[in-house]
């Protein structure tokens, strides 16, 4: 057995070597399976041809010849269909088509298989590890180099087509690499091991290396661009089932993807130079496309969105969206530009307008009606809670309004405190100068009482000619000062009632409270009960202000409150 034998044990190795190594770092879709396969009988060719030396019987020496040249026919037909994937043609195989593919390297296996009339082979000296080939293994060889001329075309189509990707032109760059490697390989072995085999000793080996070399091309094309990667082909899948137009281009705006929705209503193709402004240029904008152009010019990392109105074929409403791609260093490297189809949702929109519009005409009478009720039922509620002389709030609204806001302010320990006051000697104001006058009296009083308190305070006739201020937030402190500031916009008031009796001066004794010690107060079971406890306690300060001389403030004990 001649040495030179080895070298197809140790290409068989390495081959094993790659099979192990894809096999471990990619992950296995259906497409690996195929490779797989493929490299499995790339690997038969060294392996029998080792074991054809390793052997004296010429039955097994046979087995051997025929299961390698089986795997190199089948062998043809797998680098054509590899071709096709890389290409990004698999999706234009059909079942008339994969039966094109395999019928040649099925026939001519089943040739070597059967060796009619050794038509195919024939031993010499007694054996196969020396023998000659006939008509048949020619037939073979010519079907092999139909499946090379075949590559060839698909994969010089491929870069040829403008649509082809930047990235596929590379694949397809360096897999013509390898086929032409194992084509001169595999033409040596033909030339030097059987044309000349009479006067040449045999070199084994040739095809064996050729295999070997073609398939790291093909291991390094799988590594470097990720042909058959699981994320890739599922990213793919995706952006070709989205029912969004979706457009990327570099940063020259040249098209390197475009998806399939797209391509549905656009004439663009990979390759193509895409130009925004023709294109906004071409449409109806909704919006301001200036400004639209300026951000998607601009070297920002910002999305620009603008509604275009294609009015071609059939009106057509798009939402185009704009946004850039970034490497790590945040440098705009491209855009991705996407195309929404809104025409049905404008067109129910449209639709909605219309009814809407006769809605809102039916409509119109029901809000007149509406808001008359609306109206008259605001004036019944401020003749309820409004005193009609004063125009201040009545005691009833007063009641309502601290029933539940006092339990809160406990509850929630806010300070309040509530002023209560009326006009000193009233009733000689009603006796001397009659009601007409006393009713005057009454009004200007309120109207400089409320340019002196705060807008939140709340201001009401407590009854006859008494007036209660509710003050929110309010400590004892700020209480006194806004009582006092009471008492003197009272007393500085000279109301001027009529001309023969001239101005009226009054006064007014006042009497607070505070609650803001919580530590003494705790959230009534009665509101009303202790609203009227509240109410007992202030009153009993106004009338400490009017024994202790009116004109004055005093303040309330409300530690009996509770």
């Amino acid at each position: 057995m001649s040495p030179l034998v080895w070298y197809d044990l140790f290409l068989f190795l390495l081959l094993f070597a790659l099979y192990v190594y894809v096999f471990a770092t990619v992950r296995i879709t259906n497409l690996h399976k195929v490779y797989f396969l493929f490299h499995f009988l790339m690997m038969l060719w060294p392996l029998c041809q080792i074991a054809i030396d390793l052997t004296t019987d010429p039955l097994l020496q046979l087995f051997y010849v025929i299961l390698s040249f089986v795997a190199l026919s089948l062998l043809g037909s797998g680098w054509l269909l590899l071709t096709v994937f890389l290409t990004g043609n698999a999706d234009k195989l059909g079942k008339k088509s994969l039966f094109l593919l395999f019928a040649p390297a099925v026939i001519a296996a089943v040739g070597v298989v059967i060796n009619p009339n050794n038509l195919f082979v024939t031993p010499l000296e007694g054996g196969y590890v020396h023998r000659a080939y006939g008509t048949w293994f020619w037939i073979v060889i010519t079907i092999l180099v139909s499946y090379f001329f075949a590559s060839l075309f698909v994969l010089f189509g491929a870069l040829k087509a403008s649509k082809t990707s930047p990235m596929i032109r590379k694949q397809v760059k360096v897999t013509l690499w390898g086929i032409f490697v194992l084509a001169i390989f595999a033409g040596i072995d033909a030339i030097l091991n059987v044309v000349l085999r009479e006067w040449l000793p045999i070199i084994p080996g040739f095809t064996s290396m050729g295999i070997f070399l073609s398939d790291l091309f093909f291991v390094y094309v799988i590594k470097k661009y990720n042909v058959f990667d699981l994320v890739s082909i599922a990213h793919e899948d995706v952006i070709n089932t989205l029912p969004y137009g979706i457009l990327v281009l570099d940063d020259n705006e040249t098209i390197i993807e475009a998806n399939r929705s797209l391509r549905n209503y656009m004439d663009l193709n990979v390759g193509d130079y895409f130009d925004m402004e023709l294109l906004l240029g071409s449409v109806r904008v909704e919006g301001s496309s200036k400004r639209f152009l300026e951000r998607y010019k601009r070297k920002e990392n910002t999305l620009s969105q603008i509604e275009i109105i294609d009015e071609r074929d059939i009106v057509r409403h798009f939402i185009v969206q704009a946004s850039p791609i970034v490497d790590s260093y945040r440098m705009q490297i491209g855009h991705i530009i996407t195309f929404q189809d809104v025409s049905q949702e404008r067109f129910f929109v449209k639709e909605m307008n219309r009814q809407n519009e006769v809605l809102q005409e039916r409509n119109h009478a029901l809000d007149r009606i509406r808001n008359e009720l609306s109206t008259a039922n605001q004036k019944l509620e401020e003749l309820v809670l409004t005193d009609s002389l004063t125009d201040c709030y009545n005691r009833r609204y007063l009641t309502q309004q601290l029933m539940h806001e006092v339990i809160t302010n406990i509850q929630y320990k806010i300070p309040f405190s509530l002023i209560l006051f009326d006009i000193d000697f009233f009733k000689s104001i009603n006796d001397r100068y009659g009601h007409v006058i006393g009713d005057e009296v009454l009004y200007r009083t309120a109207q400089a009482v409320k340019q002196s308190i705060r807008g939140t305070d709340i201001l009401t006739r407590y009854g006859g000619e008494e007036f209660m201020i509710y003050l929110p937030h309010t400590e004892r402190q700020l209480a006194k000062q806004l009582a006092e500031r009471v008492r003197l916009a009272v007393e500085s008031n000279d109301i001027l009632v009529d001309h023969e009796i001239g101005e009226v001066s009054i006064t007014v004794s006042v009497g607070f409270l505070s609650i803001e010690d919580f530590n003494l107060q705790h959230v009534p079971d009665n509101p009303e009960g202790y609203l009227i406890q509240l109410f007992a306690a202030v009153d009993k300060a106004l009338y400490q202000a009017k024994q202790n001389g009116r004109n004055r403030i005093e303040f309330a004990d409300v530690q009996s409150v509770s």
